[in-house]
Formats: structure tokens, C-alpha cells, sequence
């Protein structure tokens, strides 16, 4: 009798063990899916004016919720990752011409001019100059993306490619994209505002590429001319304040700067004749030395520090990092800027937000856009699983471009009607 008894328990107890480990496993997909995470529109910093109210009101993103897939978008490493990997889905295929440009140092500067689809919603020239994230170009499906989108609604777009980033590109001297440096981004400017007179500018950078258009704008007042606005995404305002919290593994923080280090490495190394060999003449502090020390890097402050900085004849890794980050010229931008970051991306830590915080309270200039989610330039919309082409980020710029040329062209009809008005007396 007993036997039986307890034969007749053991199915109970191995379903109770069935239903323990369903509810772990549940308990850990919502949790790494974040997926108890509401959805609300970004929190917005600024300061009141007659532009932030046009903005608000011309810009419904800004105020609308941004919902991002059901199951897997309110996961920042997820969003990260599937930018990475993917990029983009169903991207397509923009037509470009490549243009080339000889710098002053040898250097071979090339980047992509792409003509507008559409006609302008105000009637203008107006052209988006676009620097893409680390070791990114125009080939990216994240940049033909938005190029195509901002073809679409009147924009002509111009992309830089970043110095030794093509691998179909090979470089002419010994020196490749950094950090901060805006040299090939202030010739292709050059360039645009040359070629096309009457044009206006609408400048645009994600990650890396929005330390430098920042940096650009800021280091002197004539790179401001003709500019009706920049745009920021994603980027981390400061290298030097960066660089401890890039090195822990909160957030997996540690495991994306292999990840990238890793990128890097393989960048470098497919042009090490140029950049190394015996018959190029190298920067005096790049040593054949620190080629092997690049074989062993597992970070990206380890690269910068043995090579990178080395370019520009910096003589620590601090000062490259205080000279080339946006933080001390972002206060001398004075054309509206819009600096976007979400609050889940995984490579910008929290602490890093106070800048642009801290910005916006003391500029009239500057709104601040935080949604809860987007991880780091992944932003994608869509109902349960599957994205769309299109993603917030990309409506947002083209939308908070739309808006700026608008409230310019207000401002251009009001100055135009009390001009006439005073004639008139």
C-alpha cells in the first residue's frame, strides 16, 4: 500500500519541478528582455523658447511614445546587436557618385554625394553632410537607410567615408581615421559649400561621427556658416570620462570594447604596409614596436594609445583624449543642436548623460532627446518580432531637420514683411 502511495506522488513532484523550471526560465526572459519596461515618450531637456515650442509642435516624435518591437526591443543589447549584425532590414540601395580629395599630409579623403529624390517641403537647397560611427562609410546599411529616407524628403546627403574604412580604398599616407580628428569632414564641407553656393547645410553624426561634427562646429565660428543645424546620436561627449567605465563588464560594457577592439585591429592590420612599413615615413613616435603591441590589444584605449594618438603626435593617451572630444567645444556651437542618446544603450554609460544634461539647461540652442529605449543606434519600431525598415532615428533627424528649415524660413518671411513694412514709412 505504501509502495503505491508512493508511486502515485512521483509524477506530482516531477511536475512541480516542470513548472519551477518554465517559471525560471520565464522569469529570466522577462527580465533580460526587460520586457516589464513601459513604453513613454523620451524625456526632453531644454530650455523654454519660441524655437523649443516650434519644435515641440512640429516635431511629434518628440512628444509621441516610442514603442519598439514587443518582444525584443526594449532590450538595449538586443537593439544593439541586431544594428551591429544587421544593420538594417530590407535596406536600399541608394545611387551616389564618390568623390576623392588629397589632403595636405598625402592623405586620400573620399566621400559619397547622393542627390535629392523630392522636392524640399520649404522649396530649398539644402544638403545633409552625414559622418557615420567607428569605422563606418557610406556603404553601411544603417547610412543607406537614412540617406535614402532624407532623399526622399528633398535632401541632397553627403557621407564621409572614414580614412581607411573602404576596404576597396587603400591609404596614401601614414595615417587613418580617429577619434576626434575633423580634417577629412572640414574638406568634404569645403567641398559642398564650393560646389553648390546656394545650399545650406543640415550636419549629422552618429556615434563617433557625432563627436566629430560637434568637434567640427565648435573649433572655430566660421565652420558654422551656412549650418541651420546639427544633429547627434548615440555618441558619448567624452573620450577621457569614458575610457574607466568602457573597461567594466557592467552592461557587458567590457565585452563590446573587444568587440570593437577587435574590428579595429583587423582595419589597421589590412593596412599595416602603409601605415608600418620600412619605406613609408611614419610619425617619429609610431615605433615598429607597436605593431606587435596591437596584436595583443584587447581594448580600444590599448589601440588608441599605441597607435591612434600617435597620428596626430599626442604624447599620452589623456591628452589625445581631452583635445579630441566634443565636451570643451560643444558650448561654442551656437546653430541648433539636437543631441539624441537612449537610456539603455549599452556602450554609453549613465554617467556620460550629464553633459548633454547639463548643456541643455544652460542653452537656448540645445534640446536633449533621451527615450527609455534604442540601445546604441538601433532604434527599431515594429508591432511583436519583426522591424521595420524605417526606424525612429531616422524620421526623428529628418522630422527635427523639416522643423529647423521651417522656423528659418519663418524667420527669413518675418524679417522680409518688417523690412517691407518699413519701406512702406
Amino acid at each position: 500500500m505504501n509502495a503505491m502511495l508512493e508511486t502515485s506522488e512521483l509524477p506530482a513532484v516531477f511536475d512541480g519541478v516542470k513548472l519551477a523550471a518554465v517559471a525560471a526560465v520565464l522569469y529570466v526572459i522577462v527580465r533580460c528582455l526587460n520586457l516589464k519596461s513601459p513604453t513613454a515618450p523620451p524625456d526632453l531637456y531644454f530650455q523654454d523658447s519660441g524655437l523649443s515650442r516650434f519644435l515641440l509642435k512640429s516635431c511629434p516624435l518628440l512628444t509621441k511614445e516610442y514603442i519598439p518591437p514587443l518582444i525584443w526591443g526594449k532590450s538595449g543589447h538586443i537593439q544593439t546587436a541586431l544594428y551591429g549584425k544587421m544593420g538594417r532590414v530590407r535596406s536600399p540601395h541608394p545611387y551616389g557618385h564618390r568623390k576623392f580629395i588629397t589632403m595636405s599630409d598625402g592623405a586620400t579623403s573620399t566621400f559619397d554625394l547622393f542627390e535629392p529624390l523630392a522636392e524640399h517641403c520649404i522649396g530649398d537647397d539644402v544638403t545633409m553632410v552625414i559622418c557615420p560611427g567607428i569605422a563606418n562609410h557610406s556603404e553601411k546599411q544603417y547610412i543607406r537607410t537614412f540617406v535614402d529616407y532624407a532623399q526622399k524628403n528633398g535632401y541632397r546627403c553627403a557621407v564621409l567615408n572614414h580614412l581607411g574604412a573602404l576596404p576597396n580604398i587603400e591609404l596614401t599616407s601614414p595615417r587613418m581615421f580617429t577619434y576626434g580628428c575633423t580634417w577629412e569632414f572640414g574638406a568634404m564641407v569645403s567641398y559642398i559649400k564650393k560646389t553648390y553656393p546656394q545650399t545650406q547645410l543640415v550636419v549629422v553624426g552618429f556615434s563617433l561621427g557625432g563627436n566629430i561634427v560637434c568637434k567640427y562646429l565648435g573649433e572655430t565660428q566660421a565652420n558654422q556658416d551656412r549650418v541651420l543645424c546639427c544633429v547627434s546620436v548615440c555618441q558619448g561627449y567624452s573620450a577621457l570620462r569614458a575610457q574607466e567605465t568602457f573597461m567594466q563588464w557592467d552592461q557587458c560594457r567590457r565585452f563590446y570594447n573587444f568587440l570593437m577592439a577587435d574590428n579595429m585591429k583587423k582595419i589597421i592590420l589590412s593596412h599595416r604596409q602603409v601605415l608600418f612599413g620600412n619605406n613609408v615615413k611614419k610619425p617619429q613616435s609610431l615605433e615598429d614596436t607597436d605593431l606587435s603591441r596591437l596584436y595583443t590589444a584587447t581594448s580600444l584605449m590599448q589601440i588608441d594609445d599605441n597607435v591612434m594618438r600617435k597620428f596626430h603626435g599626442y604624447n599620452s593617451l589623456k591628452e589625445y583624449y581631452e583635445e579630441e572630444s566634443c565636451m570643451r567645444y560643444l558650448h561654442r556651437i551656437y546653430v541648433p543642436l539636437m543631441l539624441v542618446n537612449a537610456a539603455d544603450d549599452p556602450l554609453v554609460h549613465d554617467s556620460l548623460l550629464s553633459i548633454p544634461k547639463a548643456l541643455s539647461e544652460k542653452r537656448e540652442n540645445v534640446i536633449f532627446v533621451l527615450p527609455l529605449h534604442g540601445g546604441h543606434l538601433g532604434f527599431f519600431e515594429g508591432a511583436v518580432l519583426f522591424p521595420e525598415p524605417l526606424t525612429w532615428m531616422d524620421k526623428l533627424v529628418v522630422q527635427y531637420a523639416n522643423a529647423i528649415c521651417q522656423w528659418e524660413c519663418n524667420k527669413s518671411q518675418c524679417s522680409d514683411t518688417e523690412q517691407m513694412d518699413a519701406d512702406l514709412e
